[in-house]
């Protein structure tokens, strides 16, 4: 007599899944350590105070945020940002010539403009690397023997480390539990909870902060990460009739009731590091030019100012809108529907399906860009308030959770591909019917 068959419990994880687990960990700590690893010639230190008491602290802020630690001059400075700049350009690019556009749905273009975009993560990266050593050297002290060789060889290593963070995301797309260039992105940001919790309670013990503040700012951090996941989950349902269809050979396709799951926040992060980018500019281009004119502008577009609020919303709410029509293509869904057999109900299939849907689009991403400007500009206020300098605002929330809802619906997935599998390996499931074999 042979034992029952033991069920492995729901939480349980095969040897595939926990070896993408473990190759993706050791990618992460691999980037952290050389997120960590200065510039060969370069005295951090001088460096960092230079920032920290200059008006580009906000364009630097920016690219520490998204793990380069461009600030202190690591070998992994530019971290993903040229990646994700030459990403945006094609992106971009595909909603304004129809050649990309092409290229983006079909399979063997998406190879090539993959190819193309890691030329251009180059080619971004050598500008960069090279415009932040002339910006290390005309700083006193940054650079101990500033030369060409001191330029060369810093852009070289900045350069380098570019391509092999590309290398990494990559990788752990491919070998780990995918979403690679994100969760270097996210494990960035997470890695700083510890220390910033370390010195909130250093504030309360120094009396520089209140209890009750650090209570109330732990609330509202609490509350915007329930805000964000409800928002990045929320989507406005289309609904969809396929109708039932005889198929070859006297198949028969049961008609069916679905719909089309439209975010909205569709656009995700990108309309705040638009916006944020842009409004940094007078400030960084200040700094480095000592120009009167753009100082006085940087002075009036502080954050936590009313004028800094109303044109930071304002650019969110027209990036939102811009960015959703280049990602989100109504007419292709429309047809890709009319195909199928598909339609609205109450809606003509084809041009007025597109209309239909652009219309629910266009009046769905107000409230979300609202949103996204709300959730950036809370922290500030409330940090302000309480007299706490955060380092997590709405940026970082927002991909934090985004991030981590696709990976556990990744994870989700790979496990229930394997319960399918195993099932099928167990003969749980059975060939019922005639099995002779017709060739």
């Amino acid at each position: 007599m042979t034992a029952p068959r033991v069920q492995a419990p729901a939480f349980a994880i095969d040897e595939e899944l926990k070896n993408k687990l473990l190759f993706t960990l050791l990618a992460l700590v691999i980037y952290r350590v050389g997120a960590h690893v200065a510039a060969p010639g370069v005295n951090v230190q001088a460096l960092a105070d230079f920032i920290r008491n200059s008006a580009a602290a906000g364009f630097f802020g920016l690219y520490d945020m998204l793990g380069g630690g461009l600030s202190r001059a690591t070998v992994f400075a530019l971290g993903i940002m040229p990646y994700i700049s030459a990403s945006i350009i094609f992106q971009l690019g595909g909603g304004v010539f129809p050649v990309l556009g092409k290229m983006q749905k079909d399979e063997q273009g998406r190879k090539q403009l993959t190819q193309w975009t890691r030329y251009l993560t180059v080619f971004i990266a050598l500008s960069q690397a090279w415009t932040f050593a002339l910006f290390t050297e005309s700083i006193p002290g940054a650079i101990a023997n500033p030369s060409f060789l001191s330029r060369v060889i810093m852009t070289l290593t900045l350069t380098t480390g570019a391509i092999f963070v590309m290398w990494l995301g990559e990788q752990i797309t491919e070998r780990g539990i995918g979403n690679g260039m994100s969760l270097l992105i996210t494990f960035s940001i997470l890695e700083r909870i510890w220390p910033e919790t370390l010195r909130l309670l250093g504030f309360v013990k120094a009396s520089v902060v209140s209890p009750l503040g650090a209570v109330a700012f732990v609330a509202v951090t609490v509350a915007a990460i329930a805000a964000v996941v409800a928002m990045t989950m929320a989507a406005r349902r289309i609904p969809v009739q396929i109708p039932r269809k005889v198929m070859s050979r006297g198949r028969i396709r049961e008609g069916q009731k679905t719909f089309i799951p439209i975010r909205i926040i569709t656009a995700g992060v990108m309309p705040i590091i638009f916006a944020q980018t842009i409004i940094i500019v007078p400030g960084t281009v200040a700094s480095l030019t000592q120009n009167r004119v753009l100082q006085d502008i940087a002075s009036v577009f502080q954050p936590g100012e009313w004028p800094y609020a109303i044109a930071f919303s304002l650019m969110v709410v027209v990036f939102s809108y811009f960015y959703t029509s280049i990602i989100f293509n109504a007419v292709d869904l429309a047809e890709s529907l009319k195909k199928q057999g598909g339609f609205v109900p109450g809606v003509k299939p084809g041009a007025a399906t597109a209309d239909y849907i652009d219309d629910v689009l266009g009046r769905i991403t107000l409230p979300g860009s609202l949103f996204l400007a709300a959730i950036s500009l809370v922290p500030i206020v409330v940090s302000q308030r309480l007299n706490i300098q955060a380092q997590f605002g709405g940026t970082s929330l927002l991909i934090v959770v985004g991030v981590l809802l696709d990976t556990i619906g990744q994870i989700e997935q790979h496990r229930t591909l394997r319960k399918y599998d195993s099932l099928m390996k167990s003969g749980r499931i059975k060939f019922r019917g005639r099995q002779t074999r017709y060739i």
